[in-house]
């Protein structure tokens, strides 16, 4: 009986270069066959393999974040933070002011957008639906249209057919239809998400369809939604062709009741202005620093919501 035990074992381990001898107690108390199985060379090689992708991509994150620290910490003053910009200090605070401002209308022109149009393809549209395959398709080739055709799409209908100029509203404008499909996907994959047995206890406990849709497949998906404003808000901080064309290159700080019209540079355009004007290479990598640390507190900020939303 325990040879058939053993003989049993080794053929569901796959193990045929390492028979056990009969009559040596190799079963554990447990039932395990003390004998390692053979590690076969492709599942070898595909381990190597991931290990020196994970590696690589690692080691080029760190030397790129390392890279853009030593070259511009150093240059970081007081004078960078002068609340007017002068071609003395070429100051950068209008730009991250102008870049929360950016990011913040971004989002609320987007947000609701694309978790209401995920909300639809999931939960009201039907399987098999032409409009959701429809949809899907427009919002995977929107997502792969280059930021320079967004720019002048932008450029064609906010700034001239609107009459809206270069302003904080054109570009926010233009980086909410840039943004709205990750957004959009990325919600359809969190609604996705939630377990059928949620929607099955609200519809039990007499709830209908959009009381369950609001207070509990939405909450459940907070957490996944939050991922997708995360990706959008790394989108928006690093974007520059776009803005040049919507935004406009002011360096000021927009201000009035109407400081929606006027013209602002983001931290990414300062940066790429300073960058090509070849006199100010020093502070234009400086203000990476300044960009790289402020996405970086926006991320963490969205995760800390993130999590708490989780565990309501």
């Amino acid at each position: 009986m325990r040879s058939k035990v053993k003989s049993i074992i080794n053929k569901l381990s796959g193990n045929k270069s390492c028979p056990v001898p009969s009559g040596s107690g190799e079963i554990s108390g447990e039932g395990i066959v003390c004998c390692r199985p053979r590690i076969k060379p492709g599942s070898l090689a595909l381990k190597s393999l991931v290990i020196i992708s994970a590696s690589l991509s690692f080691g080029m994150l760190v030397f790129l974040i390392g890279y853009i620290l030593a070259k511009g910490i150093p240059h970081l003053r007081l004078s960078l933070f002068s609340p007017v910009y002068s071609s003395e200090n070429v100051s950068m605070f209008p730009a991250i002011i102008n870049t929360l401002v950016i990011t913040l209308v971004s989002l609320v022109l987007s947000v609701p957008l694309g978790v209401f149009a995920a909300v639809f393809l999931v939960e009201y549209a039907g399987r098999g639906n032409r409009l959701v395959a429809l949809i899907r398709l427009t919002s995977e080739t929107l997502s792969g249209i280059p930021s320079i055709v967004y720019g002048l799409f932008g450029l064609l209908f906010f700034v001239a057919y609107l009459g809206w100029g270069f302003s904080i509203l054109a570009g926010s404008a233009t980086l909410a239809i840039m943004v709205l499909p990750l957004i959009m996907r990325t919600a359809e994959e969190a609604l996705k998400s939630v377990p059928d047995g949620y929607r099955e206890a609200s519809f039990g406990l007499g709830a209908g369809k959009l009381r369950t849709v609001f207070k509990i497949v939405l909450p459940s998906a907070v957490p996944g939604i939050l991922a997708g404003v995360i990706l959008g808000v790394g989108r928006i901080a690093g974007e520059t062709a776009a803005l040049i064309y919507t935004a406009g290159t002011v360096a000021g700080i927009p201000s009035g009741s109407n400081f929606l019209m006027d013209s602002g540079r983001t931290l990414s355009v300062h940066m790429y202005i300073l960058s090509g004007e070849g006199f100010n290479t020093n502070e234009a990598f400086a203000t990476a620093v300044v960009l790289l640390l402020l996405v970086l507190f926006i991320n963490t900020i969205s995760s800390v919501i993130a999590k708490k939303a989780a565990k309501i």
